[in-house]
């Protein structure tokens, strides 16, 4: 099922998620349905705040980075995981500037400086435990959704300059005056 995306604004994105237990209602059909939408949404990463759950889980899909590239063009190494109570441990490296958006907020990107290797620890969707390092796009996306589980958007990252000039266009969105390609969830006060 595709769920609706939490847009900018929503108090749940700004809020600091907490950990699961392997017996977390429905997990199955919770990761299904966000595999799902991340496919719809033609997105790499989905954390579960943007779908309104402040729990600590995301996804990570750059593979689909690849299709449609010559073999040369491909991401190596590209992943496509379920990450449950994640916790970074260590990023390192030259920070590195790449233009990010976010399904939450449409229509609004920016260049974001990150570093370009993080060592991560997190369980799959079996709650095996794993610590790996991940680098360039991998870590960025990483980072990214990280981001989502600790309460920080993308654009909290920017600088000054950019983050004056997106203002208006994130009070839109605040205001639920945006459209997407999937459903989105604007938030309204009652």
């Amino acid at each position: 099922m595709i769920l609706p995306i939490y847009a900018y604004g929503n108090p749940v994105l700004k809020k600091v998620a907490t950990d699961i237990t392997a017996d977390y209602p429905n997990l199955d059909q919770l990761l299904s349905n966000m595999w799902e939408t991340l496919r719809h949404s033609n997105g790499v990463g989905l954390a579960a705040p943007q779908i309104g759950l402040s729990i600590r889980v995301f996804l990570v899909d750059t593979l689909q980075l690849n299709e449609g590239k010559e073999e040369a063009e491909q991401l190596p190494n590209a992943i496509k995981k379920v990450f449950i109570n994640a916790q970074i441990i260590e990023e390192d490296g030259e920070d590195w500037a790449y233009e990010e958006g976010c399904l939450s907020i449409p229509d609004v990107s920016g260049d974001v400086e990150r570093p370009e290797f993080v060592r991560i620890q997190y369980q799959d969707e079996n709650f095996q435990t794993h610590e790996e390092t991940f680098d360039g796009m991998n870590a960025r996306v990483i980072q990214h959704e990280y981001d989502h589980i600790d309460g920080i958007l993308f654009t909290e990252h920017l600088k000054p300059v950019k983050k004056q000039l997106i203002r208006r266009k994130l009070e839109n969105i605040r205001k639920g005056k945006a459209t997407a390609d999937y459903p989105m969830k604007f938030y309204s006060k009652k």
